[in-house]
């Protein structure tokens, strides 16, 4: 079987994705799909000027909006129909998931398989719709306060903008959210990701063209964006290498014999990721630390806010220090969340599994707990160092690119699963079409 997995794998090519209708027909889904999105995000919601709102968000692009409207592929700086993008579903989930970890109902939903799932998914749909409706009137709240020399940015105000903004968002926000769910099930890849990966890669080709805008201006040197692009793609390099990276630990089952035949005496291995929080840290450091930066600016700032705006602001050095305990921080907390030692140990106890060596129970849990703290260290080290260096080079050496860590680690990541997924369904295709041959053999048989 695995002779024959090499040589499937060894054949792959552009012949075989011809001959995959099915997948040709899932990707030609997904695109449709993401094109959806993006033509959203240019319709604004009603009673906002679009011009105002884009001259204010352009000056708190350094804040927490300018990081979620780089997420949502700059319509939120548009004030669009899906000005939310998915942020609220992702903090849906990321609460349902440390749920998981400090309520007993819902780590016992989690363990009763897919009805289980199943709860846990509408559980978290409503905690959009509630996150989704606060956020919302909140921003409505919030544009009835903008204004510039040119004017307000909302035409009239009120109870009845403010209603018409909740629902045209929140429903932007569901629609999205389904249309995720939608490129899952039908599409290729997570659809929740590559919503954002799309809104994400949506900015590069502007921001490139401005780099050599710059270049040909004369404004930077054309050395200096070769040397620049060139350590973009050693950088793309050093997260794939990381990403991919896993500590493999052997797990030995014995043999046992049921009947007359003989089953078990083979090993397998439980793979641990060098990354095992993913994004996640970045995520919640980035949002606990330009939050009051972004509040400060957006209102206009006065007293202590001044105070926290001069200390925390991006490029200073208490931003870097607390930005990099915060990451290190969520790195083992998620972690833990995710990936629970006793429990692993424990069902490999009951399915007769063990790791030479080590003894099957307590001992094979702190094993497990060893190995992933030493994995872990190494993890939020190369997050810490993903998620500053752009930091640097934004604050120090006035970088006009938009290079930041967090949409880089998500571009690169949801790349590798959507490629691998992708590879899957042809592995199945080539799979199929040899048996549909066996049969034909057999019957000529």
């Amino acid at each position: 079987m695995a002779s024959t997995a090499e040589q499937i794998a060894a054949n792959l090519n552009f012949g075989a994705f011809a001959k995959a209708t099915e997948l040709k027909k899932r990707l030609w889904f997904t695109l449709g799909a993401l094109i959806v999105y993006r033509l959203g995000t240019f319709i604004p919601i009603p009673g906002i000027d679009p011009t105002i709102i884009g001259d204010i968000f352009t000056q708190q692009s350094d804040g927490i909006l300018g990081v979620f409207d780089a997420f949502a592929g700059g319509a939120l700086s548009r004030m669009s129909i899906f000005a939310l993008n998915v942020i609220p579903y992702i903090s849906a989930a990321i609460i349902m998931q440390l749920m998981t970890a400090i309520s007993p109902t819902i780590e016992q939903l989690k363990k009763e398989g897919e009805t289980g799932r199943k709860k846990i998914n509408q559980y978290t749909r409503y905690l959009t719709v509630g996150l989704a409706v606060i956020q919302a009137y909140g921003l409505s709240v919030g544009l009835e306060s903008l204004s510039t020399s040119q004017g307000a940015a909302v035409e009239n105000p009120g109870y009845f903008f403010r209603t018409s903004t909740v629902i045209t968002i929140v429903g932007g926000t569901m629609f999205l959210m389904w249309l995720g769910e939608q490129i899952t099930a039908r599409g290729v890849g997570n659809g929740i990701s590559l919503i954002i990966f799309a809104g994400i890669v949506a900015a590069l080709p502007t921001a490139l063209a401005s780099t050599l805008e710059l270049g040909r201006t004369g404004a930077l040197s054309a050395l200096f964006i070769i040397g620049f692009l060139v350590f973009a793609v050693a950088v793309i390099t050093f997260i794939v290498f990381f990403e991919r990276a896993q500590r493999r630990i052997i797990v030995q089952y014995p043999k046992r014999q049921v009947g007359n035949r003989m089953f078990g005496g083979e090993s397998s291995h439980i793979p641990l990721k060098l990354n095992t929080s993913g994004v996640i840290p970045i995520i919640f450091a980035t949002s606990i630390l330009l939050t009051p930066v972004s509040i400060a600016g957006f209102s206009g700032g006065g007293g202590i806010l001044n105070t926290i705006t001069a200390v925390l602001g991006r490029g200073q050095p208490l931003f870097f220090l607390l930005f990099a305990v915060l990451i290190i921080f969520f790195a083992f907390f998620y972690t833990a969340i995710v990936f629970n030692p006793e429990e692993t140990a424990d069902n490999l106890k009951k399915n007769g599994g063990f790791v030479p060596g080590i003894r099957p129970g307590k001992n094979t849990a702190e094993f497990f707990d060893y190995v992933l703290t030493r994995l872990t260290v190494v993890g939020a080290g190369y997050l810490t160092l993903v998620a500053l260096l752009p930091e640097i080079l934004i604050s120090r050496f006035s970088v006009p690119f938009f290079f930041g860590g967090t949409s880089l680690l998500i571009v690169v990541v949801v790349s590798l699963d959507t490629v691998a997924q992708i590879q899957s369904h042809l592995l199945a295709h080539q799979y199929e079409g040899l048996i549909r041959k066996a049969k034909l053999k057999g019957r000529r048989g």
